[in-house]
C-alpha cells in the first residue's frame, strides 16, 4: 500500500552534520567476527549508515536544543516535569504521569502494579522488553493478534488489530479475574510496524470494560499509529493527528511510553494512567527503581526536550514525512523483487529473511545472518527480528520459531536523507543477487534474558 505517490522533501533544513566513517569490506569482516556476528555488538564508529533502531537515535530540533538550556535540575519539583505533564495531558489525555528513564522502566512499573503471579497478559504480538517485564512479574503472555499479522504479504491496512475472538476465548478459558490487563502495541513493532484501527481499539476497550480488565497501550509509536488511522481509516481523513491520538488513548486505562521514538529524543519515557491507586503504586515504585516521581531518571533538560518533541511529532506534516521515508525505501526494494513485510510500516522496512535466504533453515538464524551480511557488504547496520529475538519457552527451554523471521531496517527520525536510502536499497538489492552463497550461523553464547542484545554466533 502506497500512501504517497512521490518522495516527500524533508520538512527541515540541516544545521549541523556528523561525519561518518567509510570502511573496507576487509575491515567490516573483521569487525563482524569480533562482534560475534551480532550487529548490536558492533562499535558505532565502525558503522556507515546506522539503521539498527529508531530508539534514541533521532535528531533533535533547534527548539528542543534551545529548550535544554531551560533545564531545571532541582531534585524535586522541576518545572520541566510540570511542562511535560501538561503536554501529556493535552496530547494523550491521561490523568497521571510517572516519568521513567526510558520505556522499559515504564513497563516495569506497570507490570509490578498490575500483575499477580500466575495471571495472564494478552497482547497483540509480544514485544521483547514488554514480555520480559511481564514474565519477570509472574505473568504469562498470550498472543491475541489477528492471524493476518503473521503473514508478511497480507496487505490488511490494520494488521495490528486484536482478534476479539481470541481475546474472548481467553477470558472464557481462564476467567477475567486471571487476566491482569491487555496490552496493545500501537503500532506493532515485530509485525512490521503495523497499526491498530480505531474501530478495533474501541471494540477491545468495550469488551475489556465489560469484564473489568484494564487496557494498557504501548504508546511508544502511538503518534505514528494516529497518522495511519488518518490516512487509512474512513471517517478520520479530516481529523488532525493530535485529535486522533487523544481518541485512541480514550479507549485505554493507561500507557507505557518510550520517549526515544516518536518524541525525537535520545532518552526518557513515562507511564501514564487514569486510576489513582495505580498511579500511587507506580510513583512508589518509581522512587525505588527510577528516581523521584518528578524526574524518574531523567534530567530536567531531557523532560523539556521530550515535551517539545511530543508537540513537534504530533504535527501532521512531520508524521507524513516520517512515513514517506519508510515508503521510499520499501518501494525501491519491492521494485527490485526483495521480499518485505506488507504493508510498509511507519518506523522501518522489514525484510522477510526466510524468503531472502530460503535455503537457510530457521534454526540456523537466517535473519541474524542477513543483518550480519548487510553490514559486511555495505557498512549499513540493521537488526534481527526473528527467532533470536523471540527467545525460548520458559517452561520447556525450546526456541520459539515465529512465522515472521525478519531483518528490521529501521529509520531514525530526521537523521538520513533520500540519498542514504538509495545507498541502503542498492546494497540490499546487490546482496540479494548473491543470496545463494550464504550459509547459516550457530549460537555460541546466549545470555539469560533478551538474548538478541548480547548473543554471539559463529559461521557454519
Amino acid at each position: 500500500m502506497t500512501l504517497t505517490s512521490n518522495p516527500m522533501a524533508e520538512p527541515y533544513k540541516i544545521k549541523m552534520v556528523e561525519p561518518v566513517k567509510i570502511t573496507t569490506r576487509e575491515f567490516r569482516e573483521k569487525a563482524a567476527k569480533e562482534a560475534g556476528h551480532n550487529t548490536f555488538l558492533l562499535r558505532s564508529e565502525d558503522v556507515y549508515i546506522d539503521l539498527l533502531t529508531d530508539s534514541g537515535t533521532n535528531a533533535m530540533s533547534e527548539s528542543q536544543w534551545a529548550g535544554m538550556m531551560l533545564g531545571d535540575e532541582a531534585y524535586a519539583g522541576s518545572k520541566n516535569y510540570y511542562f511535560l505533564e501538561k503536554v501529556m495531558h493535552d496530547c494523550f489525555g491521561y490523568k497521571h504521569l510517572v516519568p521513567t528513564h526510558q520505556g522499559r522502566g515504564a513497563e516495569n512499573l506497570v507490570s509490578n502494579a498490575l500483575i499477580k503471579p500466575g495471571q495472564y497478559v494478552p497482547g497483540n504480538m509480544y514485544f521483547t522488553t514488554t514480555r520480559a517485564h511481564q514474565e519477570l512479574a509472574g505473568g504469562n503472555f498470550v498472543d491475541v493478534i489477528i492471524d493476518d499479522a503473521h503473514d508478511p504479504y497480507n496487505t490488511n491496512p490494520f494488521k495490528g488489530d486484536v482478534d476479539l475472538k481470541k481475546y474472548e476465548d481467553l477470558i472464557k478459558r481462564v476467567g477475567a479475574e486471571q487476566i491482569a490487563y491487555i496490552t496493545i502495541g500501537v503500532t506493532v513493532n515485530l509485525a512490521g510496524g503495523q497499526p491498530v484501527s480505531m474501530a478495533n481499539l474501541k471494540a477491545v476497550y468495550e469488551l475489556s470494560q465489560k469484564h473489568k480488565i484494564p487496557v494498557i497501550l504501548d504508546a511508544t509509536r502511538a503518534i505514528e499509529n494516529a497518522y495511519f488511522i488518518k490516512v487509512r481509516e474512513k471517517g478520520y481523513e479530516n481529523k488532525s493527528v493530535r485529535e486522533i491520538l487523544r481518541e485512541m488513548c480514550s479507549y485505554s486505562d493507561g500507557a507505557t511510553c518510550s520517549g526515544k521514538k516518536d518524541f525525537h529524543t535520545n532518552i526518557g519515557g513515562f507511564a501514564a494512567c487514569n486510576d489513582d491507586a495505580m498511579a500511587e503504586h507506580m510513583r512508589s515504585m518509581c522512587v525505588v527503581y527510577e528516581g523521584l516521581q518528578t524526574y524518574g531518571g531523567m534530567t530536567g533538560r531531557d523532560m523539556e526536550a521530550m515535551a517539545r518533541g511530543i508537540l513537534e511529532a504530533s504535527e501532521d506534516h512531520v508524521m507524513a514525512h516520517r512515513v514517506a521515508q519508510a515508503e521510499y525505501l520499501g518501494n525501491k526494494l519491492i521494485a527490485a523483487g526483495i521480499p518485505i513485510v506488507l504493508p510498509i510500516g511507519g518506523h522501518g522496512v522489514f525484510i522477510d529473511a526466510r524468503a531472502f535466504y530460503s535455503h537457510i533453515p530457521q534454526e540456523q538464524y537466517p535473519a541474524q545472518k542477513l543483518a550480519n551480511d548487510i553490514y559486511v557488504h555495505s557498512g549499513v547496520r540493521t537488526m534481527e527480528r526473528g527467532n533470536v529475538s523471540a527467545g525460548r519457552c520458559k517452561e520447556t527451554g525450546k526456541e520459539f520459531f515465529p512465522k515472521l523471521e525478519t531483518v528490521r531496517v529501521t529509520i531514525p527520525r530526521r537523521v538520513y536523507t533520500q540519498s542514504h536510502f538509495d545507498v541502503v536499497a542498492d546494497a540490499i538489492i546487490d546482496l540479494y543477487k548473491q543470496r545463494d552463497k550464504a550459509k547459516g550461523l550457530k549460537m555460541v553464547f546466549e545470555p539469560k534474558y533478551l538474548r538478541f542484545f548480547q548473543a554471539r554466533f559463529e559461521m557454519l
